[in-house]
C-alpha cells in the first residue's frame, strides 16, 4: 500500500489556497465540499492559469472537471471581457454536458460568470433563450452546437479558451468530423486544452494540429484504479441472465453498474431485474434526455441501487459511491473496459469489476489482462446450476478456479474484506406490484426510499 500513502502525502501536501485563485471561485471551491486537489489538478491548473495549451491525460473520476473548470474561471473574473461567448467546452454525452455546466455553475456561484449546456434530444428553444442572455461559458455536445452554429444562433468568433473533453471517446462515437467543423468556427488565437483517457493515433495527430507549445499532465492513462479488483465469470450466453441475478442475490453490494452491449438487451435486462423485485433504472440512446437525467439522478441520489446501461455511462458519469461494475456483455475493445470499470474505485476507495464472458470472449480477455498487466481471476459461483457448461475448460489460468465466498465482497487486496454496512447490499424494492416511473426507466411501486432491515447472513433475499 505504498503507493496509496504516497498519493494521500502527495494531495495533503497541497490546497487549493495554494494556487492563488480568486476569492470567489476559492468560495464556491469551498461550496462544493473541494478541500485537496487532486493529482491531475494540482499539475493542471498553473498552466492554464498561465494561459497554456494543454494535454491532460486522465481517466474520468481523476478531477479533470475541476482540473479545467477553476483556472479558467479565475481568468475570467481577473479578466472581464466583451459580453460575447469566451469559453467553449466540447463534450462528447449529454450527461457529461450537463455535468460540467452544472460544475460550473458551483464553481461560479459567488461570480456573475452565466454557463450553458446544449446537447441534442431536447427542444431548441430554451438554449435559444439562454444564448441570448450572453453566456461567457457554452458546454457543448458536437452535433447540436452546429446545428445552432447553422440557425445563426451562437456566435463564437469571441471565443479566448476552447476546451475538447474526452476526445478519445468523441472519436470512438465518430465526432471527429464534426470536431474539425467546430475548429475551423473559432479563432486561432486561442487557448486549447484536450482531455484525453487513451491516445489513438487520430487523437495523436489532432494534437499536433491545434494544440501550440503543451504542456502535458499525465494521470492514471491506462490502467483501472489499483483500488479495484478484478473477477471473470465463464458462462454461455443462454445462462448470463441467471448468474447475474445469482451474484446479485451472493453478494453485498452498494450503487451497481450494469453494462450491456445493446439499447435492447440493456432494457430487457432492467426489466429482468425490476420483475425481481431490485430498484433498478436503465440508460441507453433511445430514452429522451429527460428520461435519461431521471434514471441518472435517481440513480446517484440512491432512488436505485442498479443501472444497467450501454456504454453511454462509461464516460462521464460521476456516481462516487458505485461498489460494483458488472459486465453482463464484454465491451468491443480494452478503452472500453477501462471506462467502464473507471466508474468504480474512485477517489481511493475500493471497488469490485466483474465480468460475465463467454468463450468467444478469449481474444478480447487476453488484450484486457494485458493493459492490467495481471490475470484476472476466474471464478465460479457456489450453488450455481452451469447445466453441461463447464467453466474451469474456458479461460484457462495458472491457479484453480476460485470459488466466490459467499457473504462476503470478493476478490479485495490481502484477502481482507470490507465490512458491508447499511449502504453495502444491494437492496430489493418492497414487493408490491412494479410500475414504470415516469421517466420511462424501470422503478419500483411507490418510488420512494424503503427503510431496509438488516442483510440476511449470506447473501440477498426475496422479501417475504
Amino acid at each position: 500500500m505504498a503507493w496509496l500513502n504516497a498519493v494521500k502525502e502527495q494531495t495533503l501536501s497541497v490546497s487549493f489556497q495554494e494556487f492563488q485563485l480568486d476569492p470567489t471561485i476559492l468560495s464556491g471551491v469551498k461550496a462544493v465540499g473541494y478541500t485537496t486537489p487532486t493529482p491531475i489538478q494540482q499539475q493542471a491548473i498553473p498552466s492554464i492559469m498561465e494561459g497554456k495549451d494543454l494535454l491532460g491525460l486522465a481517466q474520468t473520476g481523476t478531477g479533470k472537471t475541476a482540473a479545467f473548470a477553476l483556472p479558467i474561471l479565475h481568468n475570467l473574473v481577473r479578466n472581464p471581457g466583451s459580453r460575447k461567448i469566451r469559453v467553449l467546452i466540447v463534450s462528447p454525452t449529454r450527461e457529461l454536458a450537463e455535468q460540467i455546466h452544472q460544475a460550473c455553475i458551483g464553481f461560479a456561484k459567488d461570480t456573475r460568470i452565466n454557463s450553458i449546456a446544449i446537447y441534442g434530444g431536447v427542444s431548441k428553444l430554451p438554449q435559444f433563450k439562454g444564448l441570448r442572455r450572453c453566456p461567457e461559458i457554452v458546454v457543448a455536445c458536437p452535433g447540436r452546437l452546429l446545428d445552432l452554429v447553422g440557425d445563426k444562433a451562437i456566435d463564437l468568433s469571441g471565443l479566448e479558451v476552447l476546451v475538447l473533453d474526452e476526445a478519445d471517446t468523441m472519436c470512438d462515437m465518430g465526432f471527429l468530423p464534426d470536431v474539425r467543423r467546430i475548429l475551423n468556427l473559432v479563432p486561432s488565437s486561442r487557448q486549447t486544452l484536450l482531455f484525453s483517457a487513451t491516445m489513438p493515433e487520430d487523437i495523436r495527430k489532432l494534437t499536433k494540429n491545434i494544440l501550440k507549445d503543451p504542456v502535458t499532465v499525465q494521470v492514471d492513462t491506462i490502467a483501472p484504479a489499483k483500488t479495484v479488483s478484478h473477477a471473470l465469470y465463464p458462462v454461455p450466453d443462454a445462462l448470463k441472465r441467471g448468474l447475474l441475478l445469482a451474484i446479485l442475490e451472493q453478494t453485498p453490494t452498494g450503487r451497481t453498474l450494469v453494462f450491456t452491449r445493446t439499447k435492447h438487451r440493456t432494457k430487457r435486462l432492467a426489466l429482468d431485474l425490476l420483475n425481481h423485485k431490485y430498484r433498478v433504472a436503465s440508460l441507453q440512446g433511445n430514452l429522451s434526455q429527460n428520461r435519461r437525467q431521471q434514471s441518472m439522478d435517481g440513480f446517484r441520489d440512491g432512488k436505485f441501487d442498479i443501472l444497467v446501461a450501454t456504454d453511454i455511462a462509461s464516460h462521464g458519469i460521476d456516481v462516487p459511491e458505485v461498489s460494483h461494475v458488472i459486465n453482463f456483455d464484454m465491451p468491443d475493445t480494452a478503452d472500453a473496459y477501462t471506462h467502464r470499470i473507471g466508474r468504480t474505485g474512485r477517489a481511493l476507495q475500493t471497488g469490485e469489476a466483474f465480468t460475465l464472458a463467454v468463450p468467444e470472449d478469449r481474444p478480447m480477455v487476453r488484450v484486457v489482462e494485458r493493459v492490467l498487466n495481471a490475470k484476472i481471476e476466474r471464478r465460479r459461483l457456489p450453488g450455481f446450476n452451469y447445466g453441461n457448461f463447464n467453466p474451469e475448460a474456458q479461460f484457462p489460468q495458472d491457479r484453480p478456479m476460485q470459488p466466490q465466498r459467499n457473504g462476503a465482497q470478493p476478490g479485495s487486496n490481502n484477502g481482507t474484506r470490507r465490512p458491508a454496512g447499511p449502504g453495502q447490499a444491494t437492496r430489493r424494492a418492497a414487493p408490491a406490484p412494479a410500475r414504470r416511473s415516469s421517466a420511462g426507466a424501470p422503478t419500483s411501486a411507490g418510488g420512494g426510499r424503503p427503510n431496509f432491515g438488516r442483510r440476511p447472513t449470506g447473501g440477498h433475499r426475496r422479501p417475504a
